[in-house]
């Protein structure tokens, strides 16, 4: 054993003497440690340029190198953990997944997926980095979805308060665009550090009402969600949005500045960016069926896809009935037993990548087997109507408001607590240190 360690050593003595040699290239270094995992500042320097280049082109401005820094390390932060659970509980998105959904991104542009490639390289992005960008994608919004759905109930009386509220005061016929800053308190504060943070937000206010930059101000002090997106959060009607915005813009105008307003997490500055009617006058609702397989080790995912790509045929073919199969061989136990059957209900409420497919499907047309994070389907659409949502607001469309506004609720609690059980420690670069 002694010989080849020695000749191990000299092995890596000679590269170290070449290598010094060499003229000095510039190197990666480990910016954060997040739990065994870390980021690169390559990685932060490329999501600085990403946000500085859409603000650019969007004309907003921007805070401080060191605020925007910052923003980006804690956005790459709660990436990181929740990529880290996802590979803790076995979630991986397989290139058979990934191509269906870069194929359906490409058909809503209205291209093939070469005209797509050449317009991404066109863009200086290589196909392959666009490539792990979505299936990162894929994977954030998947186990968002798995941890967060399973932290919410809506109870039947939650409901029927909401059925009979609207049915008595009718919807709310109004969309807000809100902006929002949180400024964090610590678990547990003190009250020395809930003082702090009451006079940080406080001054955050007043420079607002100077006429500072909502955004900019945004991405510079805020701990929200939308941080980075300049504190924006898209049109809500007042019956989906997180329960502290419902309760206190519900009169609000436009431009209107309201808080400080204290909860658990900090406190809470929000601005009426603008104000709409509501724009979902109607909703669209279908009715679909389809047949589901689940992987597993007995069932790998090309023989899923293999035996849904043989019950199209024989459904197109004639050969075998679509309920047939599904009562057969459909692993969704809400379904199969009435030959797949899910009734009506508006596309939104299931899975983006299987609602996506029900938008693209004609009446009566059988799909081609996609994926989803419950497994491979096929689906048929059979019919479609239209239904007034301001005058008929039925159970279905009030369990998804209310889902909504708890999903987005309990989503960042979930961050929250990852965020506080990791180790995590945040290296300062090279030129920063004493």
């Amino acid at each position: 054993m002694k010989p080849r360690k020695n000749l191990m050593f000299a092995l890596l003595a000679m590269t170290l003497s070449n290598a010094a040699l060499a003229a000095p290239q510039p190197l990666d270094r480990i910016a954060v440690q997040i739990n065994d995992g870390i980021v690169l500042e390559s990685e932060i320097d490329n999501m600085i340029a990403t946000v500085t280049k859409n603000a650019t082109e969007a004309g907003q401005t921007l805070p401080s190198d060191d605020a925007l820094r910052t923003q980006v390390i804690e956005r790459l932060i709660l990436t990181r953990l929740q990529l880290q659970m996802a590979d803790r509980i076995g979630l991986h998105i397989g290139d058979l997944q990934l191509d269906q959904t870069i194929e359906n991104i490409a058909r809503e542009q209205k291209l093939t997926v070469d005209q797509m490639r050449k317009q991404i390289e066109s863009e200086g992005m290589s196909f392959s980095q666009y490539r792990e960008q979505v299936r990162e994608e894929i994977t954030l919004g998947e186990i968002q979805r798995i941890q967060v759905q399973r932290r919410i109930q809506v109870s039947p009386q939650e409901i029927n308060n909401l059925v009979k509220m609207i049915e008595e005061q009718g919807m709310k016929d109004v969309e807000f665009k809100i902006g929002h800053i949180l400024i964090e308190v610590p678990a547990n504060p003190s009250s020395e550090q809930l003082e702090a943070s009451s006079k940080r937000a406080q001054a955050v206010l007043d420079r607002l009402k100077d006429g500072a930059d909502f955004r900019s101000t945004a991405i510079a002090a805020s701990s929200g969600p939308k941080a980075l997106e300049g504190g924006i959060w898209d049109y809500m009607n007042i019956n989906e949005m997180p329960t502290l915005f419902a309760e206190v813009v519900g009169n609000a105008k436009k431009d209107e500045i309201i808080g400080p307003i204290k909860s658990g997490a900090g406190f809470h500055i929000l601005k009426i960016v603008d104000i709409r009617g509501l724009q979902t006058k109607e909703i669209e609702e279908v009715r679909a069926r389809h047949i589901l397989l689940k992987p597993s080790p007995i069932l790998s995912e090309e023989r899923a896809k293999a035996m849904l790509d043989q019950f199209v045929k024989q459904i197109r073919s004639g050969e075998a009935k679509f309920e047939d199969l599904a009562r057969q061989y459909s692993e969704d136990p809400g379904s199969a037993t009435k030959g797949g059957e899910l009734g009506w209900a508006e596309a939104g409420i299931y899975v983006p990548e299987f609602a996506q497919t029900l938008n693209n499907l004609a009446i009566d047309e059988i799909s081609e087997p996609f994926r989803t994070t419950h497994g491979w389907h096929i689906a048929q659409l059979e019919e479609k109507r239209k239904t007034d949502a301001t005058e008929r607001f039925n159970t279905n469309r009030a369990h998804q408001l209310i889902f909504r506004r708890k999903f987005n609720e309990e989503l960042q609690n979930w961050l929250d607590e990852m965020r506080a059980e990791a180790y995590i420690e945040v290296f300062e670069p090279e030129n920063d240190r004493g």
